[in-house]
């Protein structure tokens, strides 16, 4: 949910201008995932000493307080560690004592950023207070900083930095990415990561020796002992030193860890001639941080530790496990720096909206064969059998993405014969409920890093079951963990409110089910017709599009209304909970989406004069009994705006009255002139809800902007949701 962005320069001399700049920029990409507060940690003038500026509100704010600060900015290092973060509060509220860096104590000797959820820190509060450490904020990090401090004294700064973290993290508990920049430690950092997104990007004046760096294992298991927080660090101490781990003043002898690793070689950062090479660090939770500096990426795993010194990055393992990989690559990104720019548009939101009919290309694209009318994906092409010798197959995702996966949950029925689950994740995992060996479980995710969900993951994985993933952030958690899966292309999505990732996710499970359904002779005609519908639907986007202008003024008559209904059936039932939760996320108006066939069982008595209500209308085999729904709103006096199909069958009946009749009541299509009514193509059934949802995605921008909100930042929300 936060922002994390370190740089680290070695041997490229820049001014502290430069450096606190990187930073700031770096936290602007990252704005997305927190703009309660912010804040950055650099080297001061003095030795052992750092400025740390730290600022309530965006980035904007952060970077006013920068210029009142008394900082030589023309100071120049040749190798520097700065530290910087975005916050999206969960402990405390937003302001500047609990925005990040935290310390460990007022000389600031540990600083640490975090993103993610300690659940023990209550327990290590209570360690750490009785040991003498006052608390300065109401957040779970500053447990962290604190207990690196205790660690390093208790050690009498023996301990190299990759050890002393260790010890660190071993007593933590819960999902953390986390930078520790400290004074004992000169121009190297450390990077954590367990559940949340970390990765490193590198900039080198040379090519480096080889494209992947070593992971590096201990001889000797440091986890080894019974965890008991609660008792102090006495009995672990006592622990290690009778399994020969510490001597008498309790300095660390694990062989191959303290002095060995410390002086070990990372082979990708040797140069031919022996001498340092000058490298450039890029530390984030998002690619969006380092596409402008660097294409060279590593994207660290769950319980990686990385050390950056003297030019090279260390990766190290508490512990060896049977199947871990001993390198991680290091791999060439394709995002460009337009994609995270605005260009012409005022907010990240609309123009993320007006790029669906080239993001949806771009999930097709080298995928969908419309001349021969086929569908490879090559990411599930050597599963795909066995997905269909699935007894079920059970769709597991959260918000936005949950609701790709209702809207079409409906298709894969009926071209696979197989029985689909759709699950929210936090109630799947709330109820635990029985998975067998011969069920796939596809999960949905934008970021690929989203914590219920990756829960539920490790859930499944944990019960055999085959595991799919359908995610946009490429490296993420969700596409490494999966034994297979499909990446929907959308590119970078900035604003919140998710838009084109829904749209990409929607058509990705189209294109499953029609993978699926390949070898069956009784779907081919209506896979054909899908198919065909696919192939035009970008067009159709666009044409949709050019809606904007309406909508927006048919959304300001909305903008004192409270509350709003949005009434789907079908396939157009999903369309009605995305387009209602783009609406209250983005412009705080509580809009609820409700099927049209339960209108009679309840949600008919909020109907009246005055409550806004939206019909998605659009035709298709349900079509009859959305006219049935219409008629009880339009009895109860409801004045339904109506999104239809072009050209299509009226949607108001006539209602005679004896011989005496108006031209209204005997016809229809007069009657609706006097309704607001969206028209949009025409298409297959199942592919519609892309259409419709772009009216509704529009009405809740513009309903945003008009009330004075930033549709990219609503309140109390962030992009990735990395805690429970």
């Amino acid at each position: 949910m936060c922002g994390i962005f370190g740089y680290v320069n070695y041997l490229v001399e820049k001014t502290r201008g430069q450096i606190v700049d990187t930073l700031l920029t770096g936290l602007d990409r990252l704005e997305y995932r927190g703009y309660d507060s912010s804040g950055f940690a650099v080297d001061a003038d003095k030795c052992n000493k750092n400025y740390v500026i730290k600022q309530v509100g965006k980035v904007s704010e952060l970077r006013k307080l920068v210029k009142e600060a008394n900082m030589d900015m023309s100071k120049r290092f040749s190798t520097h560690v700065g530290i910087a973060h975005n916050r999206w509060a969960t402990h405390g509220q937003p302001s500047q004592k609990n925005a990040h860096p935290h310390r460990s104590d007022p000389a600031a000797e540990f600083l640490v950023v975090h993103n993610g959820n300690i659940t023990n820190y209550r327990e290590l509060k209570s360690l750490l207070e009785s040991k003498g450490y006052s608390f300065e904020t109401e957040t779970d990090t500053e447990c962290v900083a604190k207990l690196a401090k205790y660690v390093h004294d208790t050690h009498q700064g023996r301990l190299d930095f990759t050890e002393l973290l260790k010890l660190v993290l071993v007593e933590i508990e819960g999902s953390y990415g986390i930078l520790v920049k400290s004074i004992h430690y000169p121009g190297e950092v450390i990077a954590a990561r367990n559940g949340s997104p970390l990765l490193v990007g590198i900039k080198s004046e040379r090519k480096l020796k080889v494209d992947f760096v070593d992971v590096e294992f201990p001889d000797i298991n440091v986890e080894a002992v019974p965890d008991d927080v609660t008792a102090g660090f006495n009995p672990r101490l006592s622990l290690l030193r009778s399994n020969g781990l510490l001597d008498a003043g309790n300095s660390l002898m694990v062989p191959g860890l303290h002095n060995d690793l410390r002086h070990s070689q990372s082979r990708a950062f040797i140069s031919d001639d022996g001498m340092p090479i000058p490298t450039e660090f890029f530390l984030a939770s998002d690619l969006a941080a380092v596409v402008e500096q660097t294409k060279k990426v590593i994207f660290l795993e769950d319980d990686d530790i990385a050390h950056i010194y003297d030019g090279g990055l260390h990766i190290h393992r508490v512990r060896r496990e049977d199947g871990m990989s001993s390198i991680r690559s290091i791999q060439t990104i394709e995002m460009e720096l337009q994609q995270i720019r605005k260009g012409n548009f005022d907010h990240f939101m609309l123009k993320e909206i007006f790029e669906q009919p080239e993001s949806i290309v771009n999930t097709m694209r080298g995928r969908v064969n419309f001349e021969n009318k086929t569908v490879k994906l090559g990411g599930l092409s050597n599963y795909i059998s066995a997905i269909r010798r699935s007894r079920r197959i059970v769709m597991i995702a959260c918000g936005t993405s949950y609701h790709s996966c209702l809207a079409t949950r409906d298709l894969f029925e009926e071209l696979t014969d197989i029985p689909i689950a759709v699950e929210i994740a936090s109630y799947f995992l709330d109820r635990r409920p029985p998975l067998f060996r011969d069920d796939t479980c596809i999960f949905v995710s934008q970021s690929g890093e989203t914590a219920d969900t990756i829960l539920a993951l490790k859930y499944c994985i944990e019960r055999g079951a085959m595991c799919v993933g359908v995610v946009n952030g490429v490296g993420s958690a969700i596409s490494r963990q999966t034994l297979c899966g499909v990446h929907i292309n959308a590119g970078p999505e900035i604003g919140v409110a998710s838009t084109k990732a829904y749209t990409s996710q929607y058509i990705t499970l189209v294109m499953i089910a029609l993978s699926l359904s390949e070898d069956r002779l009784s779907k081919q005609a209506r896979r054909n017709e899908i198919i065909d519908g696919l192939g035009k639907v970008s067009a159709q986007l666009e044409e949709v599009l050019t809606l904007n202008d309406k909508i927006q003024a048919v959304s300001e008559t909305l903008l004192e209304k409270p509350k709003m209904l949005i009434l789907g059936r079908g396939y157009q039932y999903a369309t009605a909970l995305e387009g209602a939760l783009k609406i209250k996320e983005i412009s705080y108006i509580l809009a609820e989406g409700i099927l049209t066939g339960e209108l009679k069982h309840g949600p008919l008595a909020l109907v009246d004069e005055d409550i806004p209500i939206i019909m998605i209308a659009t035709k298709d085999k349900l079509f009859d009994k959305i006219i049935n729904g219409i008629g009880q709103v339009t009895a109860r006096s409801g004045k339904p705006i109506f999104i239809a199909s072009q050209n299509g069958p009226a949607l108001i009946e006539g209602n005679k009255k004896g011989n005496g009749v108006t031209d209204s009541q005997t016809d229809p299509k007069s009657a609706e002139k006097s309704y607001v009514k969206f028209e949009v193509p025409e298409t297959v059934d199942c592919l519609q809800g892309l259409l419709n949802i772009v009216i509704l995605q529009i009405f809740g921008y513009w309903m945003a902007v008009k009330k004075g909100y930033n549709p990219d930042h609503p309140r109390n929300l962030a992009k990735a949701v990395t805690t429970e």
